[in-house]
């Protein structure tokens, strides 16, 4: 028992899976709900916030498309698409919101957001005129439509990557195989994104492919981008500024933090690894306990601080038991010398810290 310490909570969300509940929360803003699809297309009912004062819809993707929401293996990635969201957008605009602040991580996609514009009026046709209605028929994309009446709501997105749409660090590559493509997969799938692109850019002029957050969420990024003219920006700066986390974490001791796996996408924008690199900005020891850590993480000074399950367990039992194993890492990293020596701290017992625990909500 540590009766003297200070315990802060603050869940996080950099915008995937958590960010409509977690934004919601900062801005006091009102649930509301509106049935769409999933990405497999099915019937569901997906929440999204609204603060009346300012007009502000909150949209969580992961609670339209996201991968969590799917059966396990069930759905190749070719057959789902971004469709329900454009619906969810649809339904703000609506209800006379001014500005749309939408996260998109945690998607079960990867078609750059071609269901999401055509939900939202645009078309597209290959050279018989004929028009595609799924995202892997891109190959034969000639002529895009763009709709009479474009969706007119200003939308910021909450990207937490820095990925383009296309190439090594794409999203195709990247995370692609967490989706369920496989190395087979790739080169259809990059095909299909790099004729979007094309047409795009030599048709209408929309060149945002390479633009930071483009790969974000399957492509997504660049399908709200190009589709409906939203401006991406980092996830992690828009809760940062919402919750006042710069002042919360320079005021704290210690401030602790977690995600699932703790790899090289930490540092690509990541809501963890921005925490990391904020702590290490303004001096205030940082640990990090995860499901998993990459060895190239493990083996960086930097990272000494970060602590995984699988120190203690197989990656199976992790998975099956987080909760179990999270509660006995804490109190394993709570007697270590070496962690405490690591953040520059007097061993556990002899201090009594200020603990800002974080939850990810990624």
């Amino acid at each position: 028992m540590r009766p003297a310490d200070e315990l802060e909570l603050l869940p996080m969300s950099d915008g995937g899976d958590g960010f409509g509940e977690v934004m919601g929360r900062l801005f006091q803003a009102r649930l509301r709900s509106v049935k769409t699809i999933n990405a497999a297309h099915q019937p569901v009912r997906a929440n999204w916030w609204w603060e009346p004062r300012q007009k502000l819809a909150i949209i969580e993707a992961a609670r339209v498309i996201g991968l969590a929401m799917l059966p396990p293996g069930k759905f190749h990635p070719f057959q789902l698409d971004t469709f329900g969201l454009g619906c969810v957008l649809d339904e703000a605009a609506r209800a006379g919101a001014r500005h749309c602040l939408i996260g998109i991580g945690g998607s079960a996609t990867n078609d750059a957001g071609f269901g999401l514009a055509r939900a939202l009026g645009w078309k597209f046709l290959d050279g018989q005129g004929m028009e595609l209605e799924q995202w892997w028929q891109l190959t034969t994309l000639a002529r895009v439509m763009a709709p009479r009446k474009i969706l007119k709501l200003p939308i910021t997105v909450a990207v937490d990557v820095a990925n383009p749409l296309l190439g090594p660090r794409g999203c195709t590559r990247v995370y692609g195989p967490q989706k369920g493509i496989t190395p087979e997969d790739v080169p259809l799938a990059e095909q299909c994104l790099q004729r979007l692109k094309t047409v795009l850019a030599r048709q209408l002029g929309l060149a945002h492919a390479r633009t930071p957050g483009a790969g974000a969420a399957g492509g997504l990024g660049f399908g709200l981008l190009t589709f409906a003219g939203a401006r991406a920006r980092s996830g992690f700066e828009i809760f940062a500024e919402a919750a006042d986390l710069e002042e919360r974490i320079r005021r704290s001791t210690l401030v602790i933090t977690g995600e699932g796996a703790v790899d090289r996408q930490t540092r690509m924008g990541k809501g963890v690894g921005q925490v990391i690199r904020l702590c290490r900005e303004l001096n205030v020891p940082c640990v990090t306990l995860a499901g998993t850590v990459a060895a190239e993480t493990k083996a960086a000074d930097a990272e000494a601080s970060v602590f995984a399950l699988t120190d203690l367990t197989s990656l199976k039992l992790a998975r099956s038991r987080p909760q179990y194993y999270l509660e006995r890492l804490a109190a394993k990293v709570a007697g270590l010398d070496r962690a405490w020596a690591v953040i520059g701290l007097p061993q556990a017992d002899e201090v009594s810290a200020k603990v800002n625990p974080q939850r990810n909500g990624n």
